[in-house]
């Protein structure tokens, strides 16, 4: 099968493009490389740089591919408080451009990776796919309003789209960048390096980390299941672990003896984020495989970044 992946040279897009590949089929990965490397890439992926909203570049790309898995976004949470009109450009309006496109050249098939930070602070846990989303952040507002212009454009044009709301992605090349990191990498490397690991807010806060092999095997799933037009799915370990936890586990592993600084007055995010995952159990026959634990000390051996 012909796929394009939009994203596909950033940390989850690359996984999935490799994996792909080695399944057999022909893979293409538009990246803009603003947050992607192509040397992510193995050499059976064909990989062009673009903009999700150049749509004659995608009139090109979407050349007889069958079909799209669109992972190009700008997703990090505090970044899009600061930059909400680029969340929104790139995140729905690239979204939508790469609708037009797929119309516009007979693309039947759309996946997109949603975010579980679309449901917000919820009473409820773990969190089924049919709670009400409550969005507190420009990037969750953005990745809401893609689901909602996938679903919607993808019935009206006749487009099979499914949205995979996934939870917190983790794993080896995941970015770790000066401000704004993801807490795994950034703890990982604060361990390693002697440094103090910050904590925002009271650290009881928890959240689903999800392992990018287990992410990548949903995805894939979702390729060729049956009866999941039009229909959005969780993607998370299913399990719940607070900030201090994953803290204490780190310092663990990786035989640390850094502090932990807790910053009280800052906000730590919502309260409470596990997955219901007995949707994707069912519609995509998807089990996780990997353990925190086991999920960490893999990106401590795999990753040059966290060996010293």
């Amino acid at each position: 099968m012909r796929i394009l992946i939009t994203g596909g040279a950033g940390f989850l897009g690359s996984t999935l493009a490799n994996a792909l590949a080695q399944a057999g089929h022909e893979v293409l990965a538009l990246d803009d490389l603003s947050t992607g490397d192509p040397a992510r890439l193995n050499e059976q992926v064909l990989f062009h740089r673009g903009r999700i909203q150049d749509r004659p570049k995608l009139w090109t790309l979407l050349q007889g591919v069958q079909c799209v898995y669109h992972l190009a976004a700008r997703v990090l949470v505090a970044e899009s408080l600061l930059y909400p009109g680029e969340y929104n450009a790139v995140n729905v309006g690239g979204t939508v451009a790469l609708l037009e496109a797929m119309r516009d050249v007979g693309v039947p098939r759309l996946i997109l990776a949603s975010s579980g930070a679309v449901y917000g602070e919820q009473m409820t846990q773990p969190i089924a796919e049919d709670a009400v989303p409550n969005p507190q952040s420009p990037y969750a507002v953005s990745k809401l309003a893609a689901e909602y212009y996938v679903h919607t454009i993808g019935a009206l044009w006749g487009i099979t789209t499914v949205a995979l709301r996934i939870f917190n992605a983790y794993g080896p090349g995941q970015q770790l960048l000066p401000a704004h990191s993801p807490v795994v990498p950034r703890f990982l490397k604060q361990a390693q390096s002697g440094g103090s690991l910050v904590i925002f807010g009271s650290g009881r806060q928890t959240r689903d980390f999800v392992y990018v092999d287990d992410v990548v095997r949903a995805l894939t799933a979702a390729l060729k299941a049956d009866n999941i037009a039009r229909r959005t799915i969780n993607v998370g370990s299913g399990t719940e672990t607070s900030i201090n936890e994953l803290a204490q586990t780190i310092l663990r592993l990786t035989h640390s003896h850094s502090n932990i600084i807790r910053r009280q007055g800052e906000s730590g995010g919502v309260s409470r984020l596990q997955a219901d995952i007995s949707l994707a159990r069912q519609l995509l026959h998807y089990t996780p495989k990997v353990t925190l634990e086991d999920g960490l000390q893999r990106m401590l051996t795999q990753d040059s970044r966290f060996q010293g």
